[in-house]
């Protein structure tokens, strides 16, 4: 249960002003067409989730205990100053309207998410917690927490948000996350 609830605050949070969330209130100002949105989201993250969490479940057969901590260690300090980074969205990331809102989402989420800071955590997260299922429900969920009501509401909340106070929380618990495995928690775990 812990890793699904750190995976899921930890990814709702890192996500607020990420550039998927930024395609999210885009694709709902274009489209206007909420569900096959929300399904293409949750369909593209299922899938890039899952391809993340399996790498980082398989790095942990790699590596010893000891050579792992500090990977797992560093990766989340390095993602709490990532997550401080602004994110900026490239327009192309929209242009793909000829596979219908679903396949359009599905495709444009999917491609955004690689190599993005929720995808790297989710490695991180199923590395760390070597609860492949877990994770990736609860980074899912995170996802969903943070892109649907950016489907839903739009604009409404987008000027609202505190963007930099929740990356600045997100950063802290992933310093928090790094620092700690350092020092040794999850030695139960096998590291």
């Amino acid at each position: 249960m812990e890793a699904f609830l750190i995976s899921t605050g930890i990814v709702a949070l890192a996500e607020v002003g990420d550039k998927t969330q930024l395609l999210a209130f885009i694709l709902a100002a274009k489209f206007r067409k909420p569900l096959p949105i929300v399904l293409g989201i949750f369909v593209a993250t299922v899938a890039n989730h899952a391809l993340a969490g399996a790498l980082g479940t398989w790095l942990t057969t790699l590596a010893g205990p000891e050579t792992l901590r500090w990977v797992l260690g560093v990766s989340f300090i390095g993602m709490a100053i990532w997550t401080l980074i602004p994110d900026k969205f490239d327009e192309k990331d929209a242009k793909l309207t000829h596979f219908g809102v679903f396949g359009t989402t599905l495709i444009a989420f999917f491609l955004a998410e690689m190599g993005d800071k929720t995808q790297v955590a989710t490695v991180a997260l199923a590395a760390q917690y070597q609860a492949f299922f877990a994770v990736v429900a609860g980074t899912t969920v995170g996802m969903m927490i943070a892109n649907v009501p950016a489907v839903l509401l739009g604009d409404r909340i987008a000027h609202r948000m505190p963007v930099r106070l929740v990356h600045a929380i997100a950063a802290a618990i992933f310093a928090i996350l790094g620092i700690a495995t350092l020092l040794g928690a999850g030695e139960s775990l096998g590291f």
